[in-house]
């Protein structure tokens, strides 16, 4: 044991999947202590995943008796205010690890508060809508996305996505960015990520894959807090308030969208725990 050493229960949960190594792998710390800013975003960079979640557990003998937490989201780089498969992963470790007493947990973030509950092996996330706003595709963003037919171009201000739709699958699987080129774009809106998308195929009623190289993520497995967003834009479009939706990323990953009332989705999907063990600060 290292002197002076302070310990933290970690996990590393797989979002929006059944198996291991597919879906979106992320970091869930039990922290029992306000640390620095500059800690958490260390052991975030050192767990290098697209997120690391921490959940404050006020009094650690009582968790299972808790179903309200603080709950916040690193990156490698920075601190984000809304993160949908790092949240499934925190309700996970919550009810099928730790196995606190309720069926709903709640979060409160830097995007207020956020509720989960259980569904039987699936969780539900209940989130704020982000309604996409219709504008002028950046030529120079097109460009860098290499993208030739570009059908629609909406923004999202509440979490600063840009949406770009194509004609079909193919050419979703086929998006292969210049993310140098991305980075050094300079634009008049301030932007967190990219979201590339399609009509589907077969059941699933879209599909999609997700670029942020501005906060350190090139290329997200399967963007939960993405699906705010194309949930009501799909939607519209295909006149359905339940959906099936793939992130066809190379780990990909499914999901279940819904329409609520208030301006709220919910985003249905499953995890799988990788490991667990403790983290040595």
């Amino acid at each position: 044991m290292i002197r002076d050493s302070e310990i933290i229960s970690i996990y590393q949960v797989d979002a929006f999947t059944d198996v291991p190594f597919k879906g979106n792998p992320a970091a869930i710390c039990l922290i029992t202590k306000d640390y620095p800013d500059e800690i958490l975003q260390k052991i975030a960079a050192e767990m290098n995943l697209s997120e690391t979640a921490f959940i404050y557990i006020p009094y650690i003998d009582r968790i299972k008796e808790t179903n309200t937490f603080r709950l916040r989201w690193f990156t490698p780089k920075v601190e984000v205010n809304l993160c949908g498969h790092a949240t499934l992963a925190s309700a996970s470790v919550l009810f099928f690890e730790v196995g606190i007493n309720s069926d709903i947990v709640n979060f409160d973030t830097l995007s207020g508060r956020l509720s989960a509950k259980r569904i039987e092996k699936s969780i539900g996330l209940n989130f704020p809508l982000n309604n996409p706003e219709e504008i002028t595709a950046p030529e120079a963003l097109i460009k860098a996305m290499k993208i030739k037919n570009c059908l629609a171009t909406s923004y999202a201000s509440g979490v600063t996505d840009i949406l770009l739709e194509v004609k079909n699958e193919d050419e979703v699987r086929n998006v292969n960015p210049d993310f140098g080129e991305l980075l050094n774009l300079k634009l008049d809106l301030e932007i967190r990520g990219v979201i590339v998308t399609s009509k589907g195929s077969g059941d699933v009623d879209f599909v999609s894959r997700f670029f942020a190289p501005w906060v350190g993520i090139n290329e997200d497995p399967v963007t939960g807090s993405a699906h705010t967003i194309l949930t009501p834009y799909w939607s519209k479009k295909l006149g359905k308030s339940e959906m099936k939706a793939e992130q066809l990323s190379e780990r990909s990953g499914k999901l279940n969208v819904r329409l609520l009332k208030d301006d709220r989705v919910e985003i249905i999907g499953k995890t799988t725990l990788v490991f667990k063990g403790e983290l040595i600060i």
